[in-house]
């Protein structure tokens, strides 16, 4: 079995991994598929498929992930208003920023902070980065996809039914 184009065309996958370092260094920032692309050197549409080939999710969930794992961060670490922390993570309002956050993580920003803070002195012997990586959120759904199914009443996905 042959691996897929993305991944054997290692200029391909440096300019995707161009993209992905600049979200990582500024997510608070907006991010559309044409600005990624410009930095990739690819087309739009040739940069979303690639981008989700090689790194098994789509980029705008990829920023929604780095932005709920900043804002995750800042809620255990600082004293900052969940506002303050919702804006300098790139969120263009409060509501859009709880709602997707409760979507994502299941709790709400301030759950999260108090949780954080009573489970601060617990992580002490543990590793920065396998904390991070423990705490990252589980994007793997989108947060569409995830309303639909809490309206349904369903955890699952649902299951496509073959037509014969």
């Amino acid at each position: 079995m042959s691996e897929s184009p993305a991944i054997q065309d290692a200029d391909l996958l440096r300019r995707l991994l161009r993209a992905k370092d600049r979200m990582d260094a500024a997510s608070h920032e907006e991010w559309p598929v044409g600005r990624l692309a410009q930095v990739s050197g690819v087309s739009e549409a040739h940069f979303a498929r690639s981008f989700k080939q090689a790194f098994g999710i789509p980029p705008h969930r990829y920023l929604l992930t780095r932005r709920i794992e900043r804002a995750m961060a800042l809620l255990r670490e600082t004293d900052l208003p969940i506002t303050d922390i919702a804006f300098d993570t790139g969120w263009a309002s409060l509501g859009t920023f709880g709602r997707t956050f409760r979507d994502i993580t299941g709790n709400s920003p301030s759950a999260i902070r108090s949780r954080g803070k009573q489970a601060a002195h617990e992580l002490g012997r543990v590793p920065v980065c396998i904390a991070s990586a423990a705490r990252r959120p589980d994007l793997t759904t989108a947060v569409s996809e995830k309303r639909r199914q809490a309206a349904n009443g369903t955890n699952e996905p649902e299951q496509q039914q073959e037509i014969p």
